[in-house]
């Protein structure tokens, strides 16, 4: 099938242009991803024993491929992006899928290094496509409403785990299966089933590092060590801590879907009002005090309510992580968007190739210890924000601008 432009798509019907093909895509990957992160920490614990090192290495694993994730440059060279997209999105439906096969620590982290390629690979290309599929004004509110879809999709995986866990006696093999086979079915289906589309501005194919874009860069390098804490740690917390089963912690998790369905469209609303600065900034100076509060757990002892309500609240906030794609959005030239997410996405993990295996030892130690570190990083975050202009455009990507006004590069 011949490539066609994103404005002839637009004649196509309603559910094959590009939009709707991003849609089916933020539905069907979290399917896998998700039910494997809502599985992972008790699967670890009850088959294989794992201790809070232990976890650490595996995310360690996970994450070196999102550390690779330049390696999308050189792919794009002689595949097509979305292409690549559908493809990394089968590979992690089929490593899901076989996850409990492999029930021993090499095993383990084999098949998640297998996974992880599928997607970082999926999600570096997937965010390229966003920002080159979908017009600048309507970013904001268009990215907030795939988060939601992405959600719902979740929600209702989770749901099924809930609803079906004990009362079916289900194994972490079925479950695996059953997740893993639909995200994989799906892809295919949209390689079968989509034209290619091509985006108006092509795709620089090398690697690039522009110094205008340094505060994006920084922001991307915080934003990744920052979330491995809170997804390595604080999910296994209320499985060590406080003993959270797996219909438990699934529950917790649906809490999370719920108010991510409802509240991400607003958060991109805000964003689209309030702009990127102070979107930010309102979500790193939250992400302080929750840090800070998981702390608190350990040294006053506070109880799995509140922990539960601080795990609510701080997946609430890294739905405005989508304000750090529109600033880049709007600072960066046409074409510099496949390569620079590619880079991006390694600079988002150099960070989380170290700090899961290292903090894992700090954990065994001292939990709390972890979780100042995390409001550490979230402070520095938010010293950063305070430097994206109120208008970020290209020749005004940071405050230091309009002090020294020079061409883009």
């Amino acid at each position: 099938m011949n490539p066609i432009t994103l404005d002839d798509a637009q004649k196509l019907p309603l559910w094959r242009r590009p939009i709707a093909l991003l849609f089916v895509m933020a539905i069907a990957m979290p399917i896998a991803f998700s039910t494997w992160s809502a599985l992972l920490n008790n699967f670890v614990i009850e088959v294989a024993d794992f201790d809070g090192s232990d976890i650490g290495w595996l995310h360690t694993v996970r994450e070196i491929p999102g550390f690779f994730a330049v390696g999308v440059i050189a792919i794009i060279i002689f595949m097509r992006e979305q292409v690549l997209g559908l493809v990394s999105l089968v590979m992690l439906g089929v490593a899901t899928a076989i996850t409990a096969w492999f029930p021993s620590m090499g095993g383990i982290l084999t098949i998640t290094m297998l996974s992880s390629i599928g997607f970082h690979y999926y999600e570096t290309v997937n965010q390229s496509l966003q920002l080159q599929w979908i017009d600048k004004a309507r970013a904001p509110q268009m990215l907030g409403w795939l988060l939601a879809a992405g959600s719902a999709a979740t929600f209702v995986a989770y749901g099924a785990i809930v609803l079906t866990w004990q009362a079916l006696d289900l194994s972490y093999n079925f479950v695996y299966l059953v997740s893993g086979g639909l995200t994989a079915l799906i892809a295919v289906a949209c390689l079968v089933m989509y034209p290619q589309f091509d985006a108006p501005h092509p795709q620089l194919k090398k690697m690039i590092l522009r110094k205008r874009y340094w505060l994006y860069y920084a922001l991307q390098f915080m934003s990744g060590a920052r979330r491995q804490i809170f997804m390595v740690f604080a999910g296994f917390m209320m499985v060590e801590r406080f003993g959270f089963e797996v219909h438990e912690i699934t529950s917790l998790y649906l809490i999370n879907l719920i108010v991510n369905i409802f509240v991400a469209p607003l958060m991109g609303k805000a964003v689209a009002h309030f702009g990127e600065r102070r979107a930010l900034m309102f979500e790193y100076a939250g992400l302080v005090m929750v840090f800070l509060a998981y702390g608190g757990i350990y040294w006053f002892g506070w109880g799995v309510f509140l922990a539960a309500a601080l795990y609510v609240i701080d997946h609430m906030f890294f739905a405005l992580a989508l304000a750090l794609k529109t600033y880049f959005q709007k600072i960066a030239d046409p074409g510099d968007i496949a390569p620079t997410a590619a880079v991006a996405f390694t600079i988002n993990h150099i960070a989380a190739v170290f700090l899961p295996a290292g903090l894992g030892y700090l954990w065994l130690i001292s939990p709390s210890a972890v979780f100042i570190v995390a409001a550490g990083m979230a402070l520095i975050s938010l010293l950063l924000a305070l430097l994206i202009p109120r208008h970020p455009a290209s020749g005004n990507e940071t405050r230091f601008g309009r002090y020294s006004r020079q061409p883009a590069e």
